[in-house]
């Protein structure tokens, strides 16, 4: 394969190997990006470096993006469509002739369809590609946020909602009618989608109803309509799910697909709960794009990633991830299934319920009430040729001893469960009934893992913390010494309390010959703990550390999502 200048510039200065580089430009290639995006995307090289060498091959200045002022920006000059294709900024015009800011300098064709579309001669300015996606992103999400409250104003109940239909019970549909409910609805909908939020909680009380989305994993309430409003809201959300509204006194669970446009449609996961003063209602938001962010996004340190990889490699044993529910459990698992997505490979899944939809792969959702649970659908799918296999979480010993069983006889097996931490995974199999000799041949790796909020790199701030707090904290006196940099969080405009999005804490185990050995022996998850400590494997604790001293996180972050 014939590699581009900058790869191989960047195989001359020892920033990358030719099989990365390979590997890099057919990446690139499939995801239609330019090598830059995806080098400076997937964090293979640092976007100043990049930016650096471009400009000393092709002999041009390098402008940076902090001092440009999106006021004065020449938007309307270039196609909003044309902005996002090559991923290029008009900066200003002089004369005849538009300067666009672009990250790589050998897109000659966005140039090219830039000034045929303009009708105006254009030049290309060198910038570094991070400050430039900052930048761009600022730009569309400002016309993205005027369409959406243009919807919100006057085009809410034209959604399109898919099986939004009443079903065919004798139910009264009589308060679902309601504009200003259905309105309501709508905009709570799309404004958790703009936020980045995870679930939508509708909660009825005695004196008062809320409205609630958790962001970052963490609650935080958005609105407070009348109480009256409480069983119009209700109705109409279970309408849309499609559950009978006249039951009002049983759980229900339900699902529905928002599509927002022609190419961006939304799947939420619905649950009714009946309270003392109305039916609670939680919308879990599902988003199929997170299992496509690729490993490297998902905050592994380098080692613990090469375990997780070379555990996919196997062509059998299990892989076990745990941790609380919404840890990122689902799409630990789902990143691995997607590396794992070939052609020749078969793979399937039992959910309850499916959250993430992948081609390639064979989902099904779980139905106790007609006999199909985990353990029925796990032996289905070993009579179907199964290459590998996902069982959504092993709840019983029935499900534990099959799909053991399959990891023995040459399957790849995939599953959760919810313990603290690996060494009690162990221990938890154990008091399932699941003999120890069956766990120490059949596990190869336990993943545990906890979601911290990152830190906003735009306001996050440097805090002195005593050396004595610092070692109750559990950072040694090496660390101490080394002059490492502790953040705090402050707040700003372009992040919820000072933190904007979340990365994963993990304690990757694979099972060693030694702690197979305390397994056979019946050993507790202390003793597996320690074992692991001897190995070198750190836990969630000195994970989340490691988080903390590459200003990725606070102390008091992951003094909240993790316990010594």
């Amino acid at each position: 394969m014939k590699l581009g200048v900058l790869l191989n510039k960047l195989i001359l200065d020892g920033l990358l190997n030719e099989e990365d580089a390979a590997a890099a430009q057919q990446a690139a290639t499939k995801a239609k990006q330019t090598i830059t995006d995806y080098l400076v995307e997937n964090n293979k090289v640092s976007a100043s470096k990049i930016a650096v060498i471009n400009g000393q091959e092709f002999g041009q200045p390098i402008l940076d993006l902090d001092a440009i002022d999106l006021e004065t920006l020449p938007k309307s000059l270039v196609a909003e469509k044309l902005i996002k294709k090559h991923h290029a900024l008009p900066l200003y015009k002089r004369g005849n002739r538009l300067y666009i800011a672009i990250s790589d300098p050998t897109n000659l064709v966005a140039i090219d369809e830039i000034k045929f579309h303009t009708g105006i001669n254009t030049e290309a300015i060198l910038v570094e590609a991070d400050k430039l996606t900052k930048l761009l992103e600022k730009l569309l999400n400002e016309g993205e946020d005027e369409s959406m409250s243009d919807m919100l104003d006057e085009d809410l109940e034209g959604l399109d909602f898919e099986d939004t239909e009443a079903s065919d019970k004798n139910e009264d549909t009589s308060d679902v009618d309601d504009t200003p409910v259905v309105r309501f609805i709508n905009k709570v909908l799309l404004d958790a989608i703009k936020k980045g939020a995870s679930d939508i909680h509708f909660e009825p009380y005695e004196k008062r109803y809320r409205v609630r989305l958790r962001i970052d994993g963490v609650l935080r309430e958005v609105a407070s309509p009348p109480v009256a409003m409480g069983p119009r809201l209700s109705a109409r959300i279970k309408v849309m799910s499609r559950m009978d509204t006249a039951e009002r006194r049983v759980p229900q669970d339900g699902r529905i697909k928002m599509r927002i446009s022609k190419n961006k449609a939304i799947d939420f996961r619905v649950n009714t709960c009946p309270t003392l003063f109305g039916e609670k209602i939680v919308l879990r938001i599902l988003d199929a794009s997170s299992a496509q962010l690729g490993i490297d996004a998902l905050g592994y340190e380098p080692e613990q990633k090469q375990l997780y990889m070379d555990a996919l490699a196997n062509p059998y044993g299990m892989i076990l991830v745990t941790g609380p529910t919404g840890s990122g459990k689902t799409v630990s698992l789902y990143t691995g299934l997607n590396i794992l997505n070939t052609e020749d490979t078969n793979i399937s899944t039992a959910e309850d319920p499916v959250e993430i939809n992948l081609e390639g792969i064979n989902q099904v959702n779980v139905n106790p009430k007609v006999g199909l649970d985990f353990a029925s659908a796990l032996r289905a799918f070993l009579r179907q040729d199964p290459d590998i296999v996902m069982v959504g979480e092993i709840r019983d010993l029935e499900t534990a001893e099959i799909a053991i069983k399959a990891a023995q006889t040459g399957h790849m097996v995939m599953s959760t469960l919810h313990t603290n931490d690996a060494p009690q995974t162990l221990s938890r199999l154990v008091n399932m009934g699941v003999p120890p000799f069956n766990i120490a041949s059949a596990v190869n790796l336990i993943i545990a893992q906890r979601l911290g909020r990152r830190l906003c790199e735009n306001c996050k701030t440097e805090t002195e913390i005593p050396h004595e707090a610092l070692l109750e904290e559990g950072f040694s006196q090496a660390d101490i010494d080394s002059g490492m940099k502790i953040y705090k969080a402050v707040g700003c405009d372009q992040c919820d309390k000072g933190y904007k999005g979340r990365v994963g804490i993990y304690q990757v185990l694979p099972i060693s010959e030694e702690i197979g050995r305390i397994i056979m022996s019946e050993g507790n998850a202390m003793e597996i703990a320690d074992q692991a400590k001897k190995d070198g494997i750190p836990d969630l604790r000195e994970s989340a550390l490691k988080k903390v001293k590459a200003g990725v996180t606070s102390l008091e972050e992951i003094n909240r999502v993790t316990k010594d």
